[in-house]
C-alpha cells in the first residue's frame, strides 16, 4: 500500500533518520517501535507530509508529493490538545459534517458518551487520548497513522481500543502505529518495523523478527530488539 524508500532528515549536524526502507501492506497493523529519539515521531511526519526530506514516499506505485499524502492517509500526533474552549460533542460533530461517518458511534465505542457536553480542556490525558481516536475513525483515509495511541489508557480501556482497532483492520482501515510499549506491540501488530538510531534494525512478523535476531521461538520482543540492537 505504501512504501518508503530511503527516508533520510538531519537537523543540522544531527542525522535523525538515515535511508529508513519498508512497507505498509493493505489492511494490516504495521507496528512502529524503538526508543525514545529513535526517530519515531519525524518519520510519521514525513510521511503525513508536514516536514520534507530525503527519499521517496510510494502509493500504488506512485511517488506521492508532500500535499498529495493527507489524501491517503490521516495522521493523529500524540499529545495534542486542540480546540480546547469547544466540547467534545462539538469536535465529533464537526468532523463528521466534514468526513461522513457517525460521531455517535465513535462516541459509543471510545466511551465518550458521558463527555459530550465536557470542554475539551477539561478531558485527562485517557479521555483526550479516547476523543482523538475517535476523530481519527472517523477520517476516510484508507491509512490511519496512529502516534501512540495505548498511551494514557488504563489496561482495560488498552484493551477495548485494540479490539476496536482490529476490528477497523478488519473491515478494510490500514492502520501504522508507533508504540513504545512493546508488549502492546506484541499483542496487536500484525508486522513491526524496528528502529534504532534512526535506522531500520528489522522487518517483519514477531516470528520472522525472532529467526533474525537467532533467539528462541518463545523469546519477546523485548529480546528480539535486544538481540537486534
Amino acid at each position: 500500500m505504501l512504501t518508503a524508500n530511503d527516508i533520510s532528515k538531519s537537523f543540522g549536524a544531527r542525522c535523525v533518520l538515515g535511508r529508513v526502507s519498508f512497507s505498509v501492506r493493505e489492511g494490516e497493523i504495521l507496528g512502529l517501535i524503538g526508543p525514545n529519539g529513535a526517530g519515531k515521531t519525524t518519520l510519521f511526519e514525513i510521511l503525513a507530509g508536514l516536514i520534507e526530506a530525503e527519499g521517496k514516499v510510494v502509493i500504488g506505485g506512485r511517488e506521492i508529493a508532500l500535499h498529495e499524502r493527507k489524501d491517503h492517509l490521516f495522521y493523529l500526533p500524540d499529545s495534542i490538545r486542540p480546540w480546547p474552549d469547544q466540547t467534545v460533542e462539538w469536535a465529533l460533530s464537526f468532523f463528521e459534517r466534514l468526513h461522513g461517518g457517525s460521531a455517535s458511534n465513535a462516541a459509543s465505542e471510545l466511551q465518550l458518551t458521558t463527555l459530550l457536553r465536557s470542554s475539551i480542556q477539561s478531558l485527562s490525558k485517557g479521555e483526550l487520548k479516547r476523543l482523538m481516536l475517535a476523530i481519527a475513525l472517523l477520517a476516510p483515509q484508507p491509512l490511519l497513522l496512529l502516534d501512540e495511541p495505548f498511551d494514557g489508557l488504563d489496561f482495560r480501556q488498552t484493551q477495548d481500543v485494540m479490539r476496536l482497532l482490529r476490528a477497523q483492520a478488519g473491515a478494510g482501515k490500514t492502520l501504522f502505529l508507533s508504540i513504545h510499549q512493546l508488549t502492546d506491540a506484541s499483542r496487536i501488530c500484525d508486522r513491526l518495523v524496528l528502529l534504532s538510531g534512526g535506522r531500520v534494525a528489522g522487518e517483519g512478523t514477531l516470528d520472522e523478527l525472532r529467526r533474525h535476531a537467532r533467539v528462541n521461538a518463545d523469546g519477546g520482543l523485548e529480546e528480539v530488539f535486544l538481540a537486534l540492537t
